[in-house]
């Protein structure tokens, strides 16, 4: 990987912290394994299924993947194949079939981010059954037979977001409010619940409420707007998703006189920074979603190498106004630009 100087530390950082965690549990009770370091196919096949298309979250852990691949690959003396198979928008229902496609393909094995865990669970525990090695990926489904989940520590998350809220807010009584997303997603609603028990040791904060929409620009945006026109006292949001800033919308906010401190980024996001109408940003590392995916199955299915243990969390990377030019160089890799 060619990252720049800053977000080669980063990276470097969260590596070590997700790998001194582990993500290395004991492999499924009853599952069977496709392949091992003694009996090596010709190519081996491993897929990635995302939330939406249309996220740069995803098409950043789609790069991510597809290097990995290709980076393992070369190291191992065999052919990968990465395979992206995503739907448009986001349809819990619609990953249950392209699962099922997958497994019905013979992929080696999969990494799933679960719109709804309940609805891909069923459906994981059968590919696992028939010898598919899957894993989740910024959405877990923990009721299930995946062997391991990578990505953000979400209740942290939350509560990382709501204490930075609080300290940019300072002295003097507050009311904030949260933007849900979705009701049904398992790790927006930990953030939520994280950023409402972190908000309990501020007095001085009231949380108006949270307030739920559909995790796209648009009507995330419209639901802020309409939420703040209505409640004119909200001086603060914590921003656990930051759908809204992927629009330009709220940029006529004037600088500073809503604080906001949000999760993610991108490069929507980084021009709200850069004008003072976000006070700092939280960026997930989103590369490695699909990087470090592809190492967990890879060391599954071809090195026979079990994770220690199930959950390996990537810690969140602090953005602020001065550094927000350099990590916009970084999207260019991500996003293939």
């Amino acid at each position: 990987m060619t990252l720049s100087k800053r977000c080669a530390a980063w990276t470097t950082l969260g590596l070590i912290l997700g790998l001194a965690g582990g993500c290395h549990p004991a492999a499924e009770k009853g599952a069977t394994t496709r392949s091992s370091p003694a009996a090596k196919k010709k190519e081996y096949v491993f897929a990635l299924i995302a939330k939406n298309q249309g996220n740069p979250v995803f098409q950043a852990a789609r790069v991510g993947a597809e290097d990995a691949a290709r980076d393992l690959g070369q190291k191992l003396g065999v052919p990968i194949k990465m395979l992206w198979r995503t739907p448009n928008e986001e349809d819990a229902q619609k990953q249950v079939e392209l699962i099922e496609q997958l497994v019905a393909q013979g992929v080696d094995g999969l990494a799933v981010s679960c719109t709804v865990a309940d609805t891909a669970t069923p459906a994981i525990d059968a590919a696992v059954s028939q010898g598919v090695a899957v894993m989740c990926f910024d959405s877990d489904a923990p009721a299930s037979k995946r062997f391991c989940f990578y990505g953000t520590d979400d209740f942290g998350s939350g509560r990382t977001i709501m204490r930075e809220l609080a300290a940019v807010l300072g002295p003097g009584k507050h009311v904030v409010a949260v933007p849900g997303g979705n009701q049904n997603a398992a790790n927006i609603q930990n953030r939520v619940r994280g950023a409402q028990e972190e908000a309990k040791k501020y007095p001085n904060i009231t949380i108006k409420g949270v307030f739920y929409s559909k995790e796209t620009p648009q009507d995330a945006a419209a639901k802020i707007e309409e939420v703040q026109t209505a409640n004119p006292d909200i001086d603060g949001w914590a921003m656990i998703g930051s759908w809204s800033l992927f629009t330009d919308a709220l940029m006529k906010w004037e600088p500073g006189k809503v604080k906001i401190v949000a999760m993610d980024a991108l490069p929507a996001e980084l021009p709200y920074l850069q004008k003072g109408v976000v006070a700092k940003l939280y960026a997930q590392q989103t590369y490695q979603w699909g990087y470090r995916s592809m190492e967990l199955l890879v060391d599954k299915v071809i090195l026979g190498k079990a994770p220690r243990n199930v959950i390996e969390y990537s810690p969140l990377l602090p953005v602020t106004q001065d550094q927000a030019a350099a990590f916009g160089e970084n999207w260019k890799k991500w996003l293939r630009q």
